[in-house]
């Protein structure tokens, strides 16, 4: 490295008052490698090293940690098993943490911030602009190809339009999804942007997919991607210094579709996602995006992004109808039909599936699976007391409602007109003590946590302090009618 490098690299580099002031967050690195330590104590070494071994530290934005492993099997079992263990090590390791996003790594990917580096070392912060405010501290990840930065994220060809099923929950949804994509580029914009939003397994992602492919196939330039790929592909591009051709790029498409936005986090990025998307709106080109939250409820979202997504056509995708769920499974059935010739399932039988598996889509995959390993596996026909056991464990998992921590900070958050951040932090004030209290308050009486971990999940806080939280909300709401009717009615969305 000649000096002229080492100068630029030390005055990108983040300084003491940068992390004092909370702007930059401490060594990312170090504290990782603590944690893995930690880890391997705790459970010890063959545990260790069937799952965290290949757990890898990729970037920190803001206060999300970003992590990732090689494969999806790999992120499945430690999202159900090891997920809160890790978030609240992490928190306590490197302060201001508040959320994990765990990813599975692409041959194009790896992270950087692991063993390749010394101890406390720390990257240069790239810039975006000499006149902007100076982005988070990035770890950032390296690319083997540039030409990567910009890759859409892969299009299931499946998922079309002539394969999904119309009902009167989302068929304003299809309408809409249906004038965007056929389109021209020289034909003015029916609804712009377009957003659709809907609980998991409703159809959101096959609908915008349905979008790019029927796009593409009249001439349009159309690209998908995640919200993950988004940031990766910008945070990469900032990496290799090719943030101004990363631009240029996004902006000389026809369409924009954009999956999942609940999960873009990191302020220079929901920044350059808001210019991106005011500089393609404003060039006449369409964006869709989807969420499972209408503009307004995405609390991490900068307001400038919010505002500019309320402004285009919002469509909520509501639950499946029975009829629409009927629908679904006949089809499910016919295509497992084609390689299981003696699979058959009577009428009577798939309207019971419909009317006890209503959450969504995704479930209605599962009885169909479960209904031909009953089949396959027993020989016998299907009848109602077969369908009765195959499904049992769908049923029984429809009720009750799981009820998340998170759910709960932002129905409270947002009732008592404070924000999420706020009941995290260290703010002491009397509008902020008391939602934080009661959000306390509900995530131990409405989930299976332990007080250490509600804790961990309130900003690393001791379990006394949620105990205290506890006991004085209990005997305030046997005092107060008032302060009973709030708790019972956040109770009430938090179950809806």
């Amino acid at each position: 490295m000649n000096p002229s490098e080492r100068l630029t690299l030390a005055a990108a580099a983040p300084t003491a008052s940068d992390i004092s002031n909370g702007s930059v967050t401490a060594d990312p690195p170090a504290a990782w490698d603590r944690v893995k330590r930690l880890l391997r104590a705790e459970y010890g070494e063959d545990v260790f090293s069937s799952w965290f071994a290949r757990l890898e530290l990729d970037v920190v934005i803001d206060d999300t940690v970003h992590l990732s492993v090689p494969t999806r099997f790999l992120r499945s079992w430690i999202q159900a098993h090891y997920l809160d263990k890790i978030l609240g090590m992490l928190a306590a390791e490197l302060p201001g943490t508040a959320h994990i996003a765990l990813n599975v790594r692409t041959a194009g990917v790896r992270p950087i911030a692991g063993r390749d580096h010394a101890p406390g070392a720390r990257a240069a912060e790239p810039m975006v602009a000499a006149t902007a405010k100076p982005a988070p501290f990035l770890r950032a990840i390296e690319v083997t190809s540039r030409e990567d930065d910009l890759a859409g994220s892969p299009l299931d060809r499946r998922m079309s339009f002539d394969a999904y099923f119309v009902g009167r929950s989302n068929a304003l949804a299809h309408a809409a999804a249906q004038q965007v994509a056929r389109a021209g580029a020289s034909e003015p914009l029916p609804y712009n942007p377009l957003f659709l939003h809907a609980a998991v397994g409703l159809g959101k992602s096959h609908l915008i997919q349905a979008i790019a492919h029927l796009s593409e196939s009249v001439g349009k330039r159309a690209l998908y991607l995640t919200a993950e790929r988004f940031m990766y592909g910008f945070v990469a591009a900032l990496k290799a210094q090719t943030a101004i051709a990363f631009k240029e790029k996004l902006r000389a498409i026809d369409l924009l579709v954009i999956d999942d936005l609940q999960f873009l986090a990191g302020k220079s990025i929901q920044q350059e996602f808001c210019h991106t998307l005011n500089a393609l709106i404003d060039g006449g080109k369409q964006v869709v995006v989807a969420a499972d939250r209408p503009p307004a409820d995405l609390d991490t979202l900068d307001e400038r992004v919010r505002s500019r997504l309320s402004g285009g056509l919002v469509v909520e995708i509501g639950a499946l109808d029975e009829e629409l769920r009927i629908k679904i499974l006949k089809s499910r059935i016919e295509a497992a039909r084609a390689h299981h010739a003696n699979f058959d399932v009577p009428d009577n039988v798939v309207a019971y599936v419909a009317h006890q598996v209503s959450t969504n889509g995704r479930d209605l995959d599962g009885a169909v699976n479960r209904l031909l390993a009953h089949s396959a596996l027993s020989g016998s026909g299907m009848s109602l007391e077969t369908a009765e056991a195959a499904i049992r464990d769908l049923v029984r998992n429809r009720e009750p409602r799981r009820v998340k921590i998170e759910d709960i900070q932002r129905i409270v958050a947002k009732h008592y007109n404070v924000s999420r951040a706020d009941i995290l932090s260290l703010r002491r004030t009397a509008t902020v003590v008391k939602p934080r209290q009661i959000a306390m308050y509900l995530a131990k009486s409405l989930t299976p946590r332990s007080l250490p971990e509600i804790g961990r999940r309130f900003g690393g806080r001791d379990h006394t302090t949620v105990l205290h939280a506890v006991r004085k909300i209990e005997g305030l709401v046997g005092r107060d009618t008032g302060l009973a009717e709030e708790v019972d009615l956040l109770r009430r969305l938090l179950s809806e």
